[in-house]
C-alpha cells in the first residue's frame, strides 16, 4: 500500500497532541445499559476478588511461597482491570471516548507489562511447584522468602522493560490520518491496524515481544510440568500422585487460561485481523478471566480456603461481641 495520505513518522512528543477515537460497542448502543450494567458488576466483582485474596495472605504471619507469588498475581489483576474496564465503561455510556497519543500509549504499555508481569509469574510459579514435587528435601533452603521476592521484582521488572520497547517501537510508526481504533482500548493489534504500511518489520516489535512475554514462559512452563509428569509418574501411592498433582490443579488452569487467549490475540499477522471477534476475545480476557482466577485459587489452594475460613470465623466472632 503506498504511503500517501500517511502522518509523519510519530514520536511522543510529536504526537502528543494527538488523539484516537475509541469506538468500544458503538454499534450496540441499544444494548449499552445492559452492557454497561454487566461490565460494572463483573468489574467489582472482579476487584473485591483480588482483594479478599490480596487481604486474606497479607494477614497471615507465615506465607510459604505460592501463597506469596498468589497475593502477587491478585496485586497484578486487580491493576490489570483497571487500567481497561474504567475506560470500557464510559464508552459503553457515551459510544465511544477519544484518548490522547500519550494516554494510549501509557495504557498499552500497562497492559502489555501487566500482563507480560503475569507470564513471568505464572513462570515462577510452575518453578516453585517443579521444586516442590521434585527436590522436596530442598524446597525450603530453594525457595525461601528473599529468593521468591528477587523473583517477583524480576518478573515485573522484565515484563515492564519489555512493555515500554515495545510501545515506543509501535507509537513510532506512521499513522493513517483517521485515528478511529475499532476498541475498547488501545490494544496492540487494533493500533497496528491503523498503521499505513504493509511491510513486515511494522509487526517486528509486536513478534519480539510474544517472544519474550509468550513463548519463552511458554516453553519454561512446559519443561517445569514435563520434569513433574516424570517425577510423578515414579511415584508408586496413587493418593500421593493425586495429592501432588492436585497442588498443580489451580496453576495450569490460570496458565491455559491466560496463554490460550493471549496466544489467538497476539500470535498472529496483522492482515487477519478481525476488530469484532478481537473485541469478544479481549472481553474474555480482560473481565472474565481475572473474574475467574479468584475463583479458581480460592476453591484448588487449601491454604486460601483455610485463611479465608479463618478470616470469616474471626469476623462472626467479632459481630458476637
Amino acid at each position: 500500500m503506498p504511503w500517501e495520505g500517511c502522518m509523519e513518522r510519530n514520536n511522543m512528543s510529536a504526537g502528543a497532541t494527538m488523539e484516537f477515537l475509541l469506538l468500544g460497542f458503538s454499534e450496540l448502543l441499544c444494548l449499552r445499559v445492559l452492557l454497561f450494567l454487566i461490565f460494572l458488576v463483573v468489574h467489582l466483582v472482579t476487584l473485591v476478588g483480588n482483594m479478599m485474596v490480596f487481604v486474606a495472605v497479607v494477614t497471615e504471619p507465615s506465607r510459604p511461597p505460592m501463597l506469596f507469588f498468589l497475593c502477587q498475581l491478585s496485586v497484578i489483576e486487580f491493576c490489570y482491570t483497571l487500567v481497561t474496564v474504567p475506560k470500557a465503561l464510559s464508552q459503553t455510556v457515551m459510544g465511544g471516548s477519544t484518548i490522547s497519543f500519550i494516554g494510549c500509549a501509557a495504557q498499552m504499555h500497562l497492559f502489555v507489562a501487566l500482563g507480560g508481569a503475569e507470564c513471568f509469574l505464572l513462570v515462577a510459579m510452575s518453578y516453585d511447584r517443579y521444586v516442590a514435587i521434585c527436590q522436596p528435601l530442598h524446597y525450603v533452603a530453594v525457595m525461601n522468602e528473599g529468593f521468591c521476592l528477587r523473583l517477583a521484582v524480576a518478573c515485573c521488572l522484565g515484563a515492564f522493560a519489555v512493555a515500554l520497547g515495545l510501545t515506543v517501537a509501535v507509537f513510532r510508526l506512521p499513522f493513517y490520518p483517521s485515528h478511529r481504533i475499532n476498541h475498547f482500548f488501545c490494544d496492540v493489534p487494533a493500533v497496528l491496524h491503523l498503521v499505513c504500511t504493509e511491510s513486515y518489520a511494522s509487526e517486528l516489535p509486536l513478534l519480539a515481544a510474544c517472544v519474550l512475554l509468550l513463548l519463552l514462559p511458554f516453553l519454561l512452563i512446559l519443561t517445569s510440568y514435563i520434569y513433574i509428569a516424570v517425577a510423578l509418574f515414579h511415584v508408586t501411592s496413587s493418593a500421593g500422585r493425586g495429592k501432588a498433582f492436585s497442588t498443580c490443579i489451580s496453576h495450569l488452569a490460570i496458565t491455559l487460561l491466560h496463554f490460550g487467549c493471549a496466544t489467538f490475540i497476539y500470535i498472529r499477522p496483522k492482515s487477519s485481523y478481525s476488530p469484532a471477534q478481537d473485541k469478544m476475545v479481549s472481553l474474555v480476557y480482560t473481565n472474565i478471566t481475572p473474574l475467574l482466577y479468584p475463583l479458581i485459587y480460592s476453591l484448588r489452594n487449601k491454604e486460601i480456603k483455610g485463611i479465608l475460613r479463618k478470616m470469616l470465623r474471626r469476623k462472626k466472632i467479632a459481630q458476637l461481641n
